[in-house]
């Protein structure tokens, strides 16, 4: 029997690092539990276009969750307007939650932002944001789930 390799998962609820299973399922299962759209979204590397997806203007307060696995990815707090239509983050929970891969895709060479825990398909990192990060993480809300929070 292989051991599971635990991963590193900061958790905002603990203001910790927690050690925890990666989540691993067959596209089968991941269809079973996913839409149409955050199975292509998150599973398959696709995108909505813009201004379509649900969170692109939210202003509601609370933490964004990967819609496959839960995980803690953006507080909303970090969210912000470039008027891309896709909701932008300055910065992830922690990147203990993320990671980053080049995508040659479409002709581009772009960073691929990943779930750390499941892999799931999130967006895309520019260096074009505002200080002090100057990041702009270019999310699609079909790989998004917002856990709200009355502040």
């Amino acid at each position: 029997m292989t051991a599971v390799m635990m991963i590193p998962i900061y958790s905002v609820r603990t203001g910790q690092v927690e050690q925890i299973n990666p989540v691993v399922k067959s596209d089968a299962e991941w269809r079973a539990v996913l839409t149409p759209q955050q199975f292509d979204v998150a599973r398959k590397r696709g995108t909505e276009l813009a201004f379509t997806g649900k969170y692109h203007d939210g202003k509601k307060n609370g933490v964004y969750l990967c819609a496959c696995c839960r995980t803690e990815l953006f507080l909303s707090d970090a969210k912000f307007d470039s008027g891309t239509g896709w909701p932008i983050f300055s910065t992830p929970v922690s990147d203990h939650n993320v990671r980053a891969q080049t995508d040659r895709s479409h002709g581009m060479v772009r960073i691929e932002v990943l779930c750390a825990r499941c892999g799931a398909h999130l967006g895309h990192v520019f260096e074009d944001g505002p200080p002090p990060t100057h990041k702009r993480y270019c999310m699609n809300s079909a790989s998004l789930t917002l856990a709200q929070q009355e502040k």
